[in-house]
């Protein structure tokens, strides 16, 4: 730099030097002609020579350039040229200003000098290079070869040059084909159940049985063989599946076609023949990806079925999933629930019965049940009731003056005074922490029965004494009611408890319309004997005219998309809100050509969606993007610190994306 300095110095000297002898030359054409001619010429010349030197000049600068000599040593620009790894050093826009040879070799046909990096290499990460505090450490392919790039701000080539920046690459392509190699071998397991297997045989023929065994076995082998997995058939409808990594891309491009292929099967059946397949990855060792792939698997059959979910280290992922529950024949499970579920009541010191916030009827009549459980046992039990629907206060107001109830409902407050080591916390009708009425409690005991029927989502309360989750069953009330008839020979409600029940199941089902089985209806028969007046339940469902004026305006400005899904907006906001939108979502199913419905509104933190459909679209998977959950046919969202008009985007952005997933 000092050389470049004093070349810039005697530069700017000799043209003051010509100046002064054109100066002279002019003055002497006064006093002697021939003199100041020869004093022009003479200026003129050296002009001419000054502008020929000054080029050369701009030359040797480049040539310094090239050669390291701007600010280095000669023994420190030896060393660099010198280098084992490509090096390079490049201005903050981008330019190549020097490399060593061993960089030329990655591009021997190019010419590199002043040329972008960006050109070169288009994904290089300039903006992360310019940062002086932290410097680039990245790893980047280049032409099949892969480096780990180092660099940082060096300073700048002078007063007025940009500064520069020195990067050295360390070629990591053998490191990444054995990482890569490493990758693709390594196993993962592979869980795969029929789906209710003993319905499965007793919905086909006896002679076609044999065949629909050999086609389940066929196909599960036949797609384990193509892909090189390691088939074990542990138990008549369970196998267990080991495959190389490598596969694992091409399952989910194209979306696990043999849970298709399964669904294709026809001997006479009359329930579709359906597998869940549970994925176990990337653990420390095998003993962990079985351990996710046992996860994997109950999160499927907790979401219904027909699906394949992929656990690793961090997250769960979800494919398939669009036929609906079936519901199952044997009540052996709610049996021993109801025996287990006894035990734990006789064993607390106390119970309390938890719901989801803002509960709804189904969730009074779920912890109605369960009181009416722990009386039986003579134990004390409290509900916790904090936030709940319009529907709920209704049928709040027709307990107020039965002195058996007067103490039993309990606010949060009352509740964390009352939760001990030695406490049953019940929890009914979700199985989400981050839903439930107060998730502190969860922390202040052990003994905590989890009783649902929504599909199972990633988030799940922990450390449980007791599960029960179905989700073929229509309703948390549907559950508790047979839980109830094998809790004692001679059991029974009172009449309020029953409507509460009953209640809960003709909600959830739409009145018998969704999900409604053979056990719904023997449910509902056993509340009837219990005294349920149905017309006293039709009446706590009846609407004011402006609800149902709200609910119509909901419906009359419902935009159509994709043909046969409807969205719709509510920009009212009151405390009901939600009871008005979840009924416009249903209504706009009663539209010919309607399968599904979503109806937004406003909350207190973001905005909420109801999600409704036929069937023929899981409105589950779509809100579960969103972070929501329910069923396949019921459920719903709520996103917090946004508005409605970007909600409206994200979920049409999710419906184009289950599209794309559910798309063979």
């Amino acid at each position: 730099m000092d050389t470049n300095k004093k070349m810039e110095k005697l530069y700017v000297t000799g043209v003051y030097y010509v100046f002064i002898i054109l100066l002279l030359g002019i003055i002497s054409l006064y006093f002697n002609l021939w003199l100041g001619l020869v004093e022009i010429i003479v200026a003129i010349a050296l002009f001419i020579i000054d502008v020929v030197v000054n080029r050369f000049a701009k030359k040797r600068i480049t040539a310094m350039f090239e050669q390291m000599t701007l600010n280095l040593g000669s023994a420190t620009r030896n060393s660099l040229t010198d280098f084992s790894l490509p090096t390079i050093v490049i201005q903050a826009d981008g330019r190549i200003k020097w490399y060593n040879d061993e960089f030329q070799n990655i591009f021997p046909e190019e010419s590199l000098f002043d040329q972008a990096i960006t050109d070169l290499i288009p994904h290089f990460p300039l903006e992360e290079a310019r940062k002086k505090e932290s410097g680039l450490l990245t790893d980047i392919a280049v032409k099949n070869r892969h480096f780990k790039v180092a660099g940082s701000i060096a300073g700048s080539l002078d007063e007025k040059q940009q500064e520069v920046i020195v990067l050295y690459f360390d070629e990591i392509t053998d490191y990444i084909e054995i990482k890569n190699k490493y990758t693709n071998e390594k196993t993962f397991e592979c869980l795969l159940f029929v789906d209710n297997y003993d319905e499965l045989m007793e919905s086909t023929p006896n002679a076609s049985v044999p065949q629909l065994q050999a086609l389940l076995y066929k196909y599960i082998n036949d797609w384990s063989q193509a892909n090189s997995g390691v088939l074990v058939k542990y138990e008549k409808d369970k196998y267990c599946i080991t495959f190389e990594y490598r596969f694992l891309e091409m399952f989910i491009k194209n979306k696990f076609d043999i849970l298709s292929k399964i669904r294709s099967i026809d001997e006479g059946n009359t329930l579709p023949a359906t597998v869940s397949i549970g994925v176990g990855l990337n653990g420390e060792n095998i003993q962990e990806n079985d351990a996710f792939a046992k996860a994997a698997i109950n999160m499927a059959l907790g979401r219904g079925g027909d699906q394949v979910v992929i656990k690793d280290d961090e997250q769960f992922r979800f494919y398939g999933g669009a036929t609906k529950e079936y519901e199952k024949s044997t009540r052996v499970k709610a049996r021993v629930v109801s025996f287990a579920l006894s035990g734990l009541i006789q064993n607390a010191e106390n119970v309390i019965v938890m719901s989801h916030k803002n509960a709804d009827i189904d969730s009074l009549g779920a912890s109605f049940g369960i009181y009416r459980i722990c009386r039986m046992h003579d134990k004390t039990v409290n509900i916790l009731l904090e936030t709940f629907d319009q529907t709920v206060r209704k049928m709040l107001e027709r307990f107020e003056n039965v002195d058996e109830y007067s103490e039993l409902f309990i606010n949060n407050q009352q509740a964390s005074m009352r939760v001990k080591s030695g406490t049953l916390l019940v929890v009914v009708d979700t199985h989400k922490p981050s839903l439930v009425e107060n998730a502190a409690l969860l922390e202040r005991t052990n003994q905590i029965v989890v009783i649902d029927h929504h599909r199972r989502g990633a988030e799940f309360i922990d450390h449980t004494a007791l599960i029960y989750h179905e989700p073929y069953a229509s309703s948390t009330c549907e559950m508790i009611t047979e839980i109830l008839q094998y809790t004692s020979d001679k059991m029974s409600v009172t009449k309020l408890e029953a409507e509460c029940l009953y209640a809960g199941i003709l909600v959830d089902t739409k009145h018998f319309t969704f999900k409604t089985g053979v056990r719904t209806f023997e449910a509902a028969s056993f509340l009837r004997k219990q005294g349920v007046d149905t017309v006293a339940i039709k009446t706590l469902f009846q609407q004011d005219l402006t609800s149902y004026i709200r609910r119509a305006n909901i419906i009359r400005n419902a935009e159509i998309v994709r043909d046969h899904i409807a969205i719709s907006i509510c920009e009212e906001q009151d405390r009901d809100v939600h009871i008005i939108v979840a009924q416009a979502a249903d209504e706009l199913l009663n539209i010919k050509g309607i399968t599904a419905s979503f109806v937004l509104c406003r909350s207190e933190n973001g905005v909420n969606i109801s999600g409704r459909s036929l069937g023929e679209i899981n409105v589950q998977v779509i809100l579960e993007k969103l972070g929501g959950g329910g069923h396949l046919t019921i459920a719903g969202a709520q996103i917090d610190n946004t508005t409605l008009e970007e909600t409206k985007q994200q979920l049409l952005a999710a419906i184009e994306d289950y599209y794309l997933e559910t798309t063979n």
